[in-house]
C-alpha cells in the first residue's frame, strides 16, 4: 500500500519540482504576512498560470504557498496585533505582548518552529491515513459515490458554522453553476441563454478567481492599513539554532496541538481558526502558570501556530480520497487538481499514484523548509513587507487575475464572467454567505449528477437501487446525522440555558 509512496519520492527531488516548493513557501510567507491576503486567494490567482506546468510542479507551488501562508500570518499577528490570516488570531494573544517586551524576534522564531512541527505532523497524517482510506473507497459503486457527494455537500453546509440556510443557498448556487452547459447524456443546452462560450460549462478557475481573489482585493483597496511601520532592528532576533533550546519545554504542547490540528483539519468546514483556539485553550488549561497567558507566554504562540499548521495537509485527507475538502483552501486545491485532469477520489490513487503521493511529499518538504526559509534573517526581511503600500499590491493582484483568466481560452468573455462572479462573491461576503459551499457545489454537483444517472441506468430507473446495499445506507445515515445533529445540539443548549435562567 505504501510502496507507491516511496516510489514517488525521487520525482519530488527533480530540480523543477523542488524549486516549485521553495518558491511556493517564500510566496506563501509573503502572502500570509500581508493582512487581507490569504492562501485561498493566492492559490486562486496562481491556478490559471499553472496550465502549462507539469502537475507536480503546479501542486508543489500550491503546497508551498499553503504551508508558507499559514506561518506568514503570524508575522503581523506578533508585530502589529493584526492577524495576517484568520487562523493567526490566537497568535496575537501572546505574540503581540512579547513584541511589546522586545521579544518579537523570539516570538516569530517560536512561531516558525511550531509551524514547521505542525506541518510535518500533518503531512505524516496525510501519508498514513489517505492510502488505506482510498483502498476502501475503491469498492464504491455509482450509488455509493452519489451518497458520498451528498454527504460532502451536507457536511460543508451544516458543519461550517453560521447560518445553515445561507450555507444551503451557497451550495445550491454552486450546483446550479455545475449544470450550466450541454447535458452530458442528452446533449441539450442547459441555462446557456444562447451563449456559445458556456456550452462546455463554466471553467472552475473562472469561478475560483472571481469568488476568492476579487473580494479580498476590493477590501484591500477599500481599507488601507495604517501602521507606523515596522523597525526590524528592534525585534531582538537571534539565531534560530540558539533559540531552539529555549523551546524544548514546549514538546507536550507541540504534540497535543498537532493532534488537535490534524483532527480539526479532517472535519469538513472546521478550519485552522477553530484548531488554533482549541489548542490554545487546551495548552492554557494544562499549564502550571495559566495566569501568565495573555501577557507574553511563548507557549501560547507555540500552541496556536502548531495547530493552525497541523490542519493543512490533514484537510486534504477527505479531499483527495472522497472529494470532500476540509477547508476553503482544500476546496480551491481540488479545483487546481481538476485543472490538470486529476479527479479527486479513489481513482486518483489508482490512476496517478506518482502525482498524488508526490504531492504528499511536497507538503512534508514544504513544512521542513519553513525553518530554513523563515529563519532569523528572513524574518527581519519579511517584517519589512508590512511597510508596502497596499493599494499598489491590490493593483498588481488585479492585473495578474485578468491576465490569468484571459489566458485560459484567450477571450474577454471569461474576464467578464470572472468579474461577475467576483461581484457575486463580494456581495455574498458582505452578507455573510459562506463561499466554500459554492466551490464544493460546483465540484460535487456534476460528480453527483453523473453517478446518480449512472446508478439509475444500472437499476433500470428503479430509485431503490440507491438504497440497495449497506454502504449506501450508512452514508445516508451519516448525511442525516450531519443535518439533524447541529439542530439537536442547538435545541439541547437552548433548553439548558432556559433551565438555568429559570433556576
Amino acid at each position: 500500500m505504501y510502496a507507491d509512496l516511496l516510489h514517488a519520492l525521487p520525482s519530488v527531488f527533480g530540480f523543477a519540482n523542488f524549486a516549485a516548493i521553495v518558491i511556493g513557501v517564500i510566496a506563501g510567507i509573503v502572502v500570509g504576512a500581508m493582512p487581507g491576503l490569504s492562501a485561498t486567494m493566492a492559490i486562486s490567482v496562481l491556478v490559471p498560470f499553472t496550465f502549462g506546468l507539469e502537475p507536480l510542479v503546479a501542486l508543489g507551488l500550491m503546497a508551498g504557498i499553503y504551508n508558507g501562508a499559514m506561518y506568514g500570518g503570524a508575522i503581523p499577528a506578533v508585530l502589529l496585533r493584526i492577524p495576517g490570516t484568520p487562523a493567526a488570531v490566537a497568535t496575537t494573544f501572546d505574540g503581540y505582548p512579547m513584541a511589546q517586551k522586545g521579544e518579537g524576534g523570539f516570538a516569530l522564531q517560536v512561531a516558525v518552529v511550531s509551524s514547521a512541527i505542525g506541518g510535518i505532523a500533518s503531512a505524516f497524517a496525510l501519508m498514513l491515513l489517505a492510502p488505506p482510506l482510498s483502498k476502501v473507497t475503491l469498492l464504491f459503486g455509482p450509488s455509493e459515490v452519489f451518497w458520498v457527494a451528498v454527504f460532502g455537500l451536507a457536511s460543508i453546509v451544516f458543519l461550517l458554522g453560521g447560518n445553515p440556510l445561507k450555507g444551503l443557498i451557497s451550495a445550491c448556487f454552486g450546483v446550479f453553476v455545475s449544470v450550466i452547459g450541454s447535458d452530458p447524456i442528452l446533449g441539450s443546452d442547459r441555462y446557456t441563454f444562447g451563449q456559445l462560450e458556456i456550452l462546455d460549462g463554466i471553467h472552475i478557475v473562472i469561478l475560483l478567481v472571481g469568488l476568492y481573489a476579487l473580494p479580498p482585493v476590493i477590501d484591500l483597496l477599500e481599507t488601507p492599513l495604517k501602521t507606523d511601520g515596522v523597525d526590524s532592528s528592534k525585534l531582538g532576533t537571534e539565531s534560530i539554532w540558539k533559540a531552539l533550546p529555549r523551546m524544548a519545554r514546549f514538546w507536550k504542547t507541540w504534540i497535543r496541538s498537532s493532534l488537535i490540528g490534524i483532527w480539526i483539519g479532517i472535519l469538513p468546514g472546521a478550519g485552522g481558526s477553530m484548531a488554533a483556539f482549541m489548542a490554545y485553550n487546551e495548552a492554557r488549561r494544562a499549564s502550571k502558570t495559566p495566569e501568565t497567558w495573555g501577557n507574553g507566554e511563548p507557549e501560547g504562540v507555540a500552541a496556536a501556530e502548531t495547530s493552525n499548521n497541523a490542519d493543512t495537509a490533514s484537510a486534504l485527507i477527505p479531499a483527495l480520497t472522497l472529494g470532500i475538502p476540509g477547508t476553503a483552501v482544500a476546496a480551491v486545491m481540488l479545483g487546481g487538481l481538476l485543472v490538470h485532469g486529476l479527479q479527486p477520489g479513489p481513482m486518483l490513487f489508482r490512476d496517478n499514484p506518482d502525482i498524488v503521493f508526490g504531492f504528499m511529499w511536497q507538503f512534508l518538504f514544504g513544512a521542513v523548509l519553513l525553518v530554513l526559509l523563515g529563519g532569523s534573517l528572513a524574518t527581519n526581511s519579511f517584517a519589512r513587507l508590512l511597510n508596502l503600500p497596499r493599494p499598489l499590491l491590490g493593483s498588481v493582484i488585479i492585473v495578474l487575475m485578468l491576465i490569468g483568466v484571459y489566458s485560459i481560452h484567450g477571450r474577454m468573455f471569461d474576464v467578464y464572467l470572472m468579474l461577475g462572479f467576483g461581484a457575486i462573491g463580494y456581495v455574498m461576503d458582505k452578507l455573510n454567505y459562506p463561499l466554500p459551499p459554492v466551490v464544493l457545489g460546483l465540484i460535487l454537483g456534476g460528480f453527483a449528477e453523473e453517478n446518480l444517472r449512472l446508478a439509475l441506468r444500472i437499476g433500470r430507473g428503479d430509485w431503490t437501487v440507491l438504497f440497495a446495499n449497506t454502504t449506501s445506507l450508512v452514508l445516508v445515515a451519516l448525511t442525516i446525522a450531519v443535518i439533524v445533529g447541529p439542530m439537536i445540539k442547538h435545541r439541547f443548549f437552548e433548553s439548558s440555558k432556559t433551565a438555568k435562567a429559570e433556576d
